[in-house]
């Protein structure tokens, strides 16, 4: 079997759920490609597992202070360019297209019939799942930006349907928190707005990661560049996590049992709605703003259960390359019967 996998490389989630099921798929005969759009080449990091990986423009979302600006996202986008790139890409030499929210592959495959997969948590969205920030357009965008027929949707629950728990690195394990630890992640935020907030708190000491070039310290904050084996050494040892409200991220704090507040990208049903169900999961809390008194709240909240997850991966990679679609609630419920029972009694009484 050939495969063509295609991942939107707006988020680092995305690209850190490819990695995972391409560390599985390495391990078949299965031969797959691999093509990332959503940013420029040059800003993407750690992508030795994809091989010779291609890239392309594709579609984003541009924010300012984080918010979604709607002016800049038309500015950046080329839809022009996009559609050439879709009728430009062959898809004659694949048996199967996956799509994590990639619209080129996606779009190609559909107009091509080749026979497609939509694996990430936007499928899960096809469902009843908690919403919040909904408008018309919002949803007609997470329903068409990359479809496909068949639609493999993660959450951290399964609001009773056939969703599958989070996909996590189950190979990095959590440390004996160090005290007054915490990471910090707030990419679509303004660094002039974060550090001071931070400094606001001179006990913590902070690990704030962003598009530093250099590691600086700043009284009680830290500075680091993007670098995936140092974000998940500090994510191993931290008490808590503050960051956007990005599905992977908060997902590998969820698995690591450390505390999570999460100040969702202002205009995004998909952040938006990931804040709400944090909240009603009671898996962590949010902000809707960078406020300081919700900050120290947090910090004297009491800390959630640590949820862990099972290879979610491995189990997807099977899924994918014995054909068996039809038999996603059986994996469904098979893969939360392996999830921690503490978690499944916490969101039982959420969910009452």
């Amino acid at each position: 079997m050939r495969i063509l996998y295609g991942v939107q490389g707006t988020g680092n989630g995305h690209i850190s759920r490819a990695r995972a099921i391409a560390h599985h798929l390495a391990k078949t005969d299965t031969e797959v490609d691999y093509l990332f759009s959503g940013r420029a080449r040059e800003d993407y990091f750690d992508m030795e597992p994809f091989g010779a990986w291609r890239c392309h423009s594709g579609l984003t979302f541009s924010s300012v202070n984080g918010k979604v600006s709607i002016p800049k996202t038309l500015k950046q986008n080329n839809l022009w360019q996009l559609l050439k790139d879709i009728r430009a890409l062959d898809l004659s030499a694949y048996d199967l297209v996956i799509t994590d929210f990639e619209p080129i592959s996606a779009w190609a495959a559909r107009y091509q019939g080749v026979k497609s997969i939509s694996l990430g948590h936007q499928s899960a969205f096809n469902f009843d799942i908690p919403v919040e920030g909904e408008t018309w357009l919002a949803r007609k965008l997470m329903q068409w930006f990359a479809p496909a027929p068949t639609q493999i949707g993660l959450h951290w629950h399964h609001f009773g349907f056939p969703i599958l728990p989070p996909i996590v690195d189950i190979t990095v394990s959590g440390q004996a928190p160090i005290k007054d630890k915490v990471l910090v992640y707030l990419g679509f935020e303004s660094p002039c707005e974060v550090i001071p907030l931070l400094q606001s708190f001179p006990e913590k000491k902070f690990i704030y990661y962003g598009q530093f070039k250099t590691i600086e310290t700043r009284k009680n904050v830290s500075l680091r560049p993007l670098s995936r084996d140092g974000f998940k050494r500090d994510l191993a040892d931290c008490e808590g996590v503050i960051s956007n409200a990005g599905f992977e991220l908060t997902s590998e704090a969820i698995h690591l049992g450390k505390k999570v507040l999460v100040k969702p990208l202002s205009g995004q049903m998909e952040q938006l709605s990931n804040a709400r169900a944090l909240r009603e999961l009671r898996l962590g809390s949010s902000m809707l703003t960078l406020n300081k008194q919700t900050i120290e709240s947090w910090f004297n909240s009491v800390h959630t259960p640590r949820c862990e997850y099972p290879d979610v991966a491995k189990a997807i990679t099977g899924l994918i390359l014995s054909d068996k679609h039809p038999q996603l609630q059986a994996l469904a419920d098979q893969l939360w019967s392996q999830t921690q029972q503490s978690f499944e009694h916490q969101t039982k009484q959420a969910a009452a």
